[in-house]
């Protein structure tokens, strides 16, 4: 008997000060379901994909507090980008992009960013850059 392969799931984790405050946070800024909680480390779904939040202390990273930049740019690709970024803004997101219309080689691509409360930078657009496209 043979096992069929499956394909690999890449994932991110978020360095954040409270991992549980965190997903509080998530869950209300842009409909993250949280999957399990071992207090210092999170494993939630945000629109189908698995996101991880930890805490950084002793384990040889940094959020972007400690670091004083950003430290990752979260790329999202969802149906409807404005409602997306406008609930994550409603939750206290600074939104320094708003969503609209750039030209890319295949067409208009709807995209807008914000930085969560926890100095990451989300960029949010349409599903149009995730398919193959003639350079």
């Amino acid at each position: 008997m043979t096992s069929k392969a499956r394909e690999p799931v890449i994932s991110l984790m978020l360095a954040v000060p409270d991992a549980t405050a965190a997903a509080r946070w998530y869950a209300k800024a842009v409909g993250a379901r949280e999957l399990w909680n071992l207090g210092s480390v999170v494993g939630l779904e945000v629109e189908g994909a698995p996101i991880f939040l930890g805490e950084p202390e002793k384990n040889g990273w940094a959020s972007p507090g400690e670091a004083g930049t950003t430290t990752v740019r979260v790329e999202v690709f969802v149906d409807d980008p404005d409602n997306f970024v406008a609930r994550a803004v409603a939750a206290g997101a600074n939104c320094d992009d708003p969503v609209r219309d750039h030209q890319m080689p295949w067409g208009a691509h709807r995209q807008g960013a914000f930085f969560d409360p926890f100095g990451h930078r989300w960029l949010v657009g349409d599903r149009s850059p995730l398919g193959p496209h003639p350079t």
